[in-house]
C-alpha cells in the first residue's frame, strides 16, 4: 500500500528527512516511533502531498487518510458536521456506521466539537479520517494527551477495522509502547533517518530500543 525509497524532505536549508526509505503492505499495521522533532510528522505530510519531497520516490495504492497531530477540528461546528467533512471527496456521508464503531460519538452527535474532551475529539478526527472509506489510514500521534483508557479503546477500534475489512494502519507514535503493542511491525526515526526496524516483538528486546523509548536505565540496556 506505502512504498517509500530513499526520501529526502528538506525545509530551506534545513534537512527533515534523509535517505527514509520504508514498506507498508495491504492490511499490515505498521508504526513509526521516534521523539519529538524526529521527522515523523514530516513524512505523513509527505506521504498526503502537503510538503514536497526533495529526492527519492513515494507511492501509495488506493486511498489514504490522513488523522493529523492535534486533531484539527472544526471547533464551532458539530461531530456529525466534522465526520461529514471526511467524505467531502468521496466515500458515505451518512456517519451511522461510524456511531457504529464509536458510540458515544452517536451521542454526542449534536455538540460542538471544540467542547469535547481531548480524547472525544481525537474519536472524532479518526472517524473523519475512516468516513472517506480509505484504504489506508495514517494516524499522527494517536495518544497524545489521552488518558491510557481512551487510548486501548482507540486502539481496539482499530484493530477490529484493520481484523474485519482489511484496513491498512500507519501509525506514527511517540510513545513505543503504544505503537508496539498495536502494530506488528515498526520503524524507528531519528534525527530525519530510520536508525532501527523490525517486528514489534524484536524491537521490544532491542537494547536500544528499551533504553532509548520504553523507559530502561541505559546502563541496563548496555
Amino acid at each position: 500500500m506505502i512504498q517509500v525509497d530513499d526520501l529526502c524532505v528538506r525545509y530551506g536549508a534545513a534537512t527533515a528527512l534523509e535517505g527514509v526509505s520504508l514498506s507498508v503492505a495491504r492490511g499490515e499495521k505498521v508504526a513509526l516511533i521516534g521523539a519529538n522533532g524526529a521527522g515523523k510528522s514530516t513524512l505523513l505530510n509527505a506521504l498526503s502531498g502537503m510538503v514536497p519531497k526533495a529526492s527519492g520516490s513515494i507511492r501509495v495504492e488506493g486511498r489514504l487518510a490522513h488523522v493529523p497531530e492535534g486533531r484539527q477540528l472544526f471547533p464551532d461546528l458539530t461531530v456529525e458536521d466534522n465526520l461529514s467533512l471526511g467524505a467531502y471527496r468521496g466515500g458515505e456521508h451518512n456517519p451511522a456506521w461510524i456511531y457504529e464503531l464509536l458510540p458515544e460519538l452517536g451521542r454526542l452527535r449534536r455538540q460542538r466539537a471544540g467542547s469535547l474532551s481531548g480524547g472525544q475529539q481525537q474519536m472524532v478526527a479518526i472517524g473523519r479520517g475512516l468516513m472517506a472509506r480509505p484504504d489506508v489510514i495514517a494516524i499522527d500521534e494517536m495518544s497524545l494527551g489521552l488518558a491510557p483508557i481512551i487510548v486501548q479503546q482507540l486502539a481496539s477500534r482499530l484493530s477490529e477495522l484493520n481484523a474485519q475489512s482489511g484496513l491498512t494502519l500507519l501509525l506514527v507514535e511517540q510513545s513505543a509502547r503504544v505503537a508496539l503493542a498495536l502494530c506488528e511491525r515498526a520503524y524507528v526515526l531519528e534525527t530525519g533517518r530510520i536508525v532501527a526496524q523490525g517486528t514489534s516483538a524484536e524491537l521490544r528486546d532491542s537494547p536500544f530500543v528499551e533504553a532509548a523509548y520504553l523507559g530502561s536505565p541505559v546502563g541496563a540496556a548496555s
